[in-house]
């Protein structure tokens, strides 16, 4: 029990709760990532089959979808504090949102036939496309709180004795 105490107490980034949050978040960032990679290389894979075009939408979607996938097992990696990355976690939220705009725009409006249903899935890609974005800034919200409570926390650079 002593060493949950530590953590509740002492964590700079919220403690035991924080740690299941951001646990949770990341676990759903990195699941819908994966989602997002297989819905728009399943168009790619096809296109390849056919040796057809290879749309650069569909590979800005899937370089989105690897970039965060690696990100959340990055930021797994026991001791890295996730909150000094910050910026990173603004990064992708502006990539999901430009995802998330670039298919929107082109699938929201579409009405698909039960014949169509390569655009049935897009339809549902775009709103996994939503979920990330969203997931993507509540993240970097998070660690931007942490980042600005905790960096007036530290030591002087040279004898780490005094408080800045």
């Amino acid at each position: 029990m002593a060493i949950f105490d530590s953590i509740g107490s002492n964590s700079s980034s919220g403690g035991l709760p924080g740690a299941l949050v951001r646990l949770v978040l990341r676990f759903f960032q990195f699941i819908l990532a994966l989602t997002v990679a297989g819905l728009y290389g399943t168009d790619l894979h096809h296109a390849h089959q056919q040796n057809k075009y290879t749309d650069g939408k569909w590979v800005f979607a899937e370089i989105v979808a690897g970039l965060a996938a690696v990100t959340v097992l990055v930021y797994g990696v026991p001791f890295f504090k996730s909150y000094w990355a910050f910026g990173w976690d603004w990064v992708m939220f502006a990539l999901w949102t430009a995802l998330f705009g670039l298919f929107g725009r082109i699938y929201i409006p579409a009405h698909p036939t039960p014949k169509q249903g390569g655009i049935h899935r897009m339809k549902n890609a775009v709103w996994v496309d939503l979920v990330n974005m969203l997931l993507w800034l509540v993240t970097a919200s998070y660690a931007t709180v942490i980042f600005l409570r905790n960096r007036g926390s530290g030591r002087t650079l040279h004898t780490g004795r005094a408080k800045v």
